[in-house]
């Protein structure tokens, strides 16, 4: 008879565990298409536990558009110690398009901004994250606007698989598109 010694883990540690559950959850199927039952199914807990440690679907929705947020922002502060450049800080964000459940957590957080108990803490994740832009480089406002222009862009070209490491084979118009950005890997 032998006997498997499981690691308790702690209530932090079972949170960040929920967190990076949700955060592929939701960036699979959205908001409204997922179920605190799903998060709680891929984190190996009960949905209970999902709703005794964050209360509601929202919540725990918030804290996964936070971490993408949180993913951003210290891919940013790293590049900006080699180099604080918007062109630096570009070249570490085409390397989170390799992480797509980052970048599509946070298309599904601006999607549901309508309703308000989530749209105040996207539009402050957002927000937070153009001020470390300019606080890192000292972009003008006009260069952030640009750099988040773009960012978008990819970002939406990064959701579709039109670039990144799941891309499909590129359209006319996407590799036409692709064609006016120097350096970026298709």
């Amino acid at each position: 008879m032998s006997t498997v010694s499981r690691t308790r883990l702690t209530a932090e540690e079972r949170q960040e565990q929920l967190v990076q559950a949700a955060v592929t959850a939701f960036s699979e199927s959205g908001y409204a298409g997922t179920t605190t039952d799903q998060i709680a199914r891929l984190a190996g807990v009960s949905q209970p536990y999902v709703i005794r440690l964050f209360r509601t679907k929202q919540e725990l929705f918030i804290a996964a558009v936070e971490r993408a947020g949180d993913a951003i922002e210290a891919t940013w502060r790293a590049a900006a110690e080699r180099d604080p450049t918007l062109e630096s800080l570009g070249d570490a964000y085409g390397g989170l398009l390799g992480r797509p459940e980052l970048i599509t957590m946070l298309l599904h957080g601006f999607a549901a901004s309508g309703d308000p108990a989530i749209g105040d803490p996207v539009r402050a994740c957002f927000g937070k994250l153009y001020d470390v832009v300019r606080e890192l480089t000292g972009a003008t406002n006009e260069e952030a606007r640009d750099f988040f222009a773009i960012g978008m862009l990819l970002t939406c070209l990064g959701a579709m698989r039109v670039i990144g490491p799941a891309a499909v084979p590129a359209q006319p118009w996407a590799a036409d598109l692709l064609g006016t950005f120097e350096g970026l890997e298709k």
